[in-house]
């Protein structure tokens, strides 16, 4: 059929962003191509993201593919299952092997993704409606997940997937922080006392450097529980700077046993910084710490879920 001279409509199929395979009836339907199979700036910003991830944790399914012959991979902070859902269109599906559970608070996004995976035939796909904190005695996932994904889970929350995935003996954990404000709050009620104890403390006198700074110092004391708790950790950014400020990308490993060393270097900082009331948030012992529920931020609310 001959197509009306002059008309501009965009095959899908063409589109240079679109990975080999990907679903475009998965991607209408999270609204990521319009109907008519475009693109616009947000969405080419999510897309990226999302898929740059998925090139991420595509060859750790692979490896546990590998070695025991399934996988089970726990999304939390699933939000809309950007993520979730991707890889398993991807990566899942073709292999007609694997489980994706999407773990979100909030009923009415598990009640929209649980219909949208039944409507796709994607039956390996799970919502399960509870905090991330909560998520790790919840009847309702396994007990044991072998990747743990958590993409700009706010604050605490990528604490508590942490938590989830050092309680169902992970292999690997993909997380993206963002807005990590309770180590700031803390360097920010003990300023007066460091700055009068040492010269280190200039690194966070002003505001603006104790929210900088403690956002960075999560992130490192994040990494040392990791590695006292047998993983290797690397850490890089996800995307260009341009797409996001919350870039940072903390990919872990399992390999073996804690290392000692790691786990003096995380209490000799929690020490020195004046943080001993976060011991039992990053101290190296395997338990299930409580934490405040972290609420959804401005920055995370414009970024894929």
């Amino acid at each position: 059929m001959t197509r009306p001279t002059g008309s501009k409509r965009v095959a899908p199929l063409t589109l240079p962003e679109l990975l080999p395979g990907q679903s475009i009836e998965l991607l209408k339907e999270l609204h990521v191509l319009t109907r008519d199979g475009k693109l616009n700036q947000d969405s080419r910003r999510k897309l990226k993201q999302v898929q740059h991830l998925v090139q991420f944790i595509a060859p750790l399914i692979d490896a546990v593919l590998q070695a025991q012959g399934d996988v089970v991979l726990a999304d939390h902070g699933a939000g809309k299952s950007y993520l979730g859902f991707m890889l398993y269109d991807l990566v899942l599906r073709p292999r007609r092997v694997g489980t994706v559970y999407g773990v979100e608070s909030r009923a009415e996004l598990v009640a929209r993704s649980t219909a949208l995976a039944q409507r796709l035939g994607f039956e390996r796909m799970h919502f399960v409606a509870t905090t991330v904190q909560d998520a790790t005695t919840s009847s309702d996932l396994p007990s044991q997940v072998d990747i743990v994904t958590a993409l700009h889970a706010c604050d605490t929350a990528t604490d508590d997937a942490i938590a989830f995935a050092l309680a169902k003996q992970a292999q690997h954990m993909v997380l993206v922080p963002c807005c990590q404000a309770e180590v700031a709050s803390v360097l920010r009620k003990h300023k007066a006392l460091s700055l009068s104890r040492t010269p280190l403390s200039e690194i966070w006198r002003h505001p603006l450097h104790t929210r900088e700074f403690g956002s960075q110092i999560t992130n490192v004391l994040r990494c040392l529980q990791l590695e006292a708790h047998g993983y290797q950790v690397t850490v890089t950014e996800l995307v260009g700077w341009e797409h996001s400020m919350k870039n940072e990308l903390i990919l872990a490993h399992k390999v073996g046993k804690g290392k000692t060393r790691a786990r003096q270097r995380l209490q000799q900082i929690l020490d020195e910084l004046g943080l001993a009331q976060l011991q039992s948030r990053f101290g190296a012992q395997e338990h299930v710490r409580p934490a405040p529920v972290a609420q959804p931020c401005a920055d995370r609310a414009n970024l894929p879920t």
